[in-house]
């Protein structure tokens, strides 16, 4: 193997990412574009949930029980209607999520330490959201009925307001969050964008790399050469590594400065975790490249194989522990779900070599296993 001759077909390579300008878009603009789209368009903050209220009692009381939502940054109050009729065509053309029914006489009965029901009506056609919106209403409810319990001990056992308050709250519950303490989403899913691009990118482009030169025809001047199938083999692979790496830069810069996200752990930890990686990554391309003879087989077929497995199996959306068995074992087969760990551990939990090694020893044992295969799997001739 000489250096000279993986120098030459690197130098093509990347005079090819240059001249074509379709492919240099896919290597440099695209990943950006997916990370900007993504990023701003995939949010799981449930927040400014629209809604209407149908208000028969028109206290201060039921005016003070509907500002306890329109003054929080979860509920966008967009008005009364005059009937609970009213509220069905609203939620079904989605102009609400959450409609809220108060009955007559409700603060009549609560002065007068009688229990009311209040309706809520939510729109359940997105669970995650439906789910959260109960879980808001119940902590405004329920703090509604400790007030209202502190107010009554107060008044018949003659209690000070703190005496009232412990015997309602005998068991007090101090909340610390931890890593993310401002529960943004956008922090979690910027920087576990980086994931999802570096598992897209590198096998589009070392696949389409190859494929090309296949359907061009330009291979069989590779296999008339004198280059060995590993010379050839880096050559390829060197451009699209340093694109990559480029890449993360790019990537690393847009989660931090654009989206906020803080990054606490080690950096050149994480760009050698990055790019092992990417060596792995790109290993999936060059296995796509062997399978297939056209560049389109190798777009439909590297977008199957990456990006599915980046999305539904890695926890960036769904929590791994949280998926069903077959779910979890298909997780642990897939190489995101390693490097999301890597990811959100050095941006949001600042840990770097002694806790992550691991996870980059697994990405290690793939990058060798995917680029052996692909080693073996080209020859030099093709079959008749």
């Amino acid at each position: 193997m000489r250096l000279a001759r993986i120098r030459a077909v690197a130098y093509k390579e990347w005079r090819e990412i240059l001249r074509d300008r379709l492919f240099f878009t896919m290597a440099f603009g695209v990943p950006l574009l997916i990370m900007l789209v993504l990023g701003y368009g995939l949010s799981l903050d449930v927040e400014n949930i629209p809604f209407a209220v149908v208000d028969q009692d028109r206290s201060p009381l039921s005016r003070d029980y509907i500002h306890r939502f329109s003054d929080s940054r979860y509920f966008d109050f967009l008005g009364y209607v005059e009937r609970e009729s009213d509220l069905d065509p609203l939620l079904a053309d989605s102009r609400i999520r959450l409609g809220l029914v108060i009955p007559p006489r409700f603060e009549e009965q609560l002065r007068g330490d009688r229990p009311v029901a209040v309706q809520a009506l939510i729109d359940g056609m997105f669970p995650f959201r439906a789910q959260t919106t109960k879980g808001y209403l119940a902590a405004i409810n329920a703090e509604l009925n400790q007030e209202l319990l502190m107010d009554w001990l107060a008044r018949t056992r003659g209690l000070t307001p703190e005496r009232a308050r412990e015997r309602v709250e005998p068991v007090r519950l101090e909340q610390r969050y931890l890593y993310n303490q401002a529960l943004k989403s956008d922090w979690s899913m910027a920087s576990g964008l980086i994931m999802l691009v570096l598992m897209v990118s590198p096998p589009f482009l070392t696949a389409l790399g190859v494929v090309r030169e296949k359907e061009s025809g330009s291979i069989y001047n590779i296999y008339a050469s004198t280059l060995s199938r590993g010379e050839f083999i880096l050559g390829k692979l060197l451009p699209y590594v340093g694109v990559s790496c480029f890449n993360i830069l790019v990537m690393w810069g847009v989660a931090t400065q654009l989206f906020g996200a803080p990054f606490k752990g080690d950096l050149p930890f994480f760009f050698f975790a990055s790019l092992v990686y990417v060596i792995c990554t790109a290993g999936i391309g060059l296995l796509v490249s062997i399978l297939v003879s056209t560049q389109v087989a190798a777009v439909l077929l590297t977008m199957v194989i990456t990006f599915v497995p980046a999305m539904l199996y890695s926890g960036l959306l769904v929590p791994v522990e949280s998926m069903s068995a077959d779910a979890q074992l298909q997780a642990w087969l897939f190489p995101p779900r390693y490097y999301l760990e890597i990811t959100w551990g050095s941006f949001l939990k600042g840990l770097g070599w002694r806790d992550l090694w691991p996870p980059v020893a697994v990405l290690g044992g793939y990058a060798a296993l995917l680029w052996g295969v692909g080693f073996l799997s080209f020859h030099k001739r093709p079959k008749r």
